[in-house]
């Protein structure tokens, strides 16, 4: 039994079932290009995914694709207006992308169909990302004379390395699902045929796992980036001490109990 809640002016619907949290973007026949509010209902959506109903987040698109980036028509008005009147956009996405790593929680990014632009930028700020096999992966804005706005130029370098980020950034050419793996911006490619039971399969994983100690290696993976290795060293060793102290032994149990092997 599932709920579906929508949130905003209805360009985002969640339904929740069995503790995962479905969140999509709900713009189909504009490939769920992005607004302001869109951009204010996607925040409504993972602010609510803080309840603890909630083991998981999947984030995914309606109508077969994820995302093509802001909505260009939208945006061109807004830029006839001025400088303030575009700022929510923006400011908007950003609040959005922080909050998922803000979630003491797994967010899965299911991406199928395009995720250009603001889509491949969402697609990065998520824990876990695993595409169709027919995705079509890409920063366009190069494209467009434009300049990435929700992260790229700062999240892509570390996620795939100085050398491919400039060049995919600045040429704006495809991804592959293939390469999308192999540059590590992506988990894993399913196949068409199995792509549903295969993304379920993963989040309903994801849900049976300790919620405490996911939040707290979330957290340190979160954080790894951001400091020097020594300091992530420490916060790990004093993370793992307090989680064990507080007495987190049902995993332990239960591995020790076993008659078979691991």
């Amino acid at each position: 039994m599932s709920t579906v809640t929508s949130h905003g002016d209805g360009s985002v619907e969640s339904t929740l079932a069995d503790g995962i949290l479905t969140v999509w973007l709900n713009r189909p026949d504009a490939m769920n290009a992005f607004t302001i509010g869109q951009g204010e209902a996607l925040i409504a959506a993972l602010t609510g995914a803080a309840d603890p109903g909630v083991r998981v987040v999947v984030l995914r698109g309606r109508g077969g694709n994820f995302s093509v980036g802001g909505d260009f028509k939208q945006l061109q008005e807004l830029q006839r207006r001025g400088r303030t009147a575009m700022e929510p956009m923006f400011d908007n996405f950003r609040r959005a992308c922080d909050l998922i790593g803000e979630l003491p929680k797994p967010v899965v990014c299911a991406v199928e169909g395009y995720a250009m632009a603001g889509g491949f930028e969402l697609l990065q700020v998520a824990d876990i990302v695993v595409v169709h096999e027919g995705v079509k992966l890409a920063d366009t804005h190069s494209n467009h004379a434009m300049v990435p706005g929700g992260g790229s130029t700062q999240r892509l370098p570390r996620v795939v390395g100085p050398q491919r980020a400039y060049a995919h950034i600045l040429t704006g050419d495809r991804l592959t699902a293939a390469e999308a793996v192999a540059w590590g911006l992506a988990y894993r490619a399913f196949p068409a045929e199995t792509f549903e039971d295969d993304v379920a399969a993963l989040a309903a994983a994801l849900a049976q796992k300790d919620p405490v100690a996911l939040a707290t290696t979330k957290r340190l993976l979160r954080s790894a980036t951001e400091r020097p290795l020594a300091d992530g060293l420490a916060a790990e060793r004093e993370a793992v001490l307090q989680h064990l102290s507080g007495g987190a032994t049902d995993g332990m149990d239960e591995f020790v109990n076993r008659k078979r092997n691991p």
